[in-house]
């Protein structure tokens, strides 16, 4: 299912293609923002969304096989609920 699909399933519950869109933008975009910022987004029964650090590290170019150093990092990080 991609973001199409989600929005077609809401359609059917909110009566509108508009209002469904509308739904699932400002719903990606507030947690996007929250996690940007550091923040926490737990859904009960769904997951959490966090931003996770990742330390500085040594890689490798597979194409030459020369070292790289890579920075340190933020990511998101989703952990799925027990229920999920």
């Amino acid at each position: 299912m991609n973001k199409a699909d989600l929005v077609q399933a809401i359609e059917g519950k909110l009566g509108s293609r508009k209002a469904a869109t509308d739904a699932v933008e400002t719903i990606l975009e507030t947690i996007v923002a929250e996690v940007s910022k550091g923040g926490k987004v737990a859904l009960t029964g769904f997951g959490t969304f966090e931003k996770a650090a990742r330390a500085a590290r040594t890689g490798r170019n597979p194409r030459t096989g020369e070292t790289v150093k890579i920075r340190k990092t933020s990511v998101p990080r989703f952990t799925a609920s027990a229920k999920f």
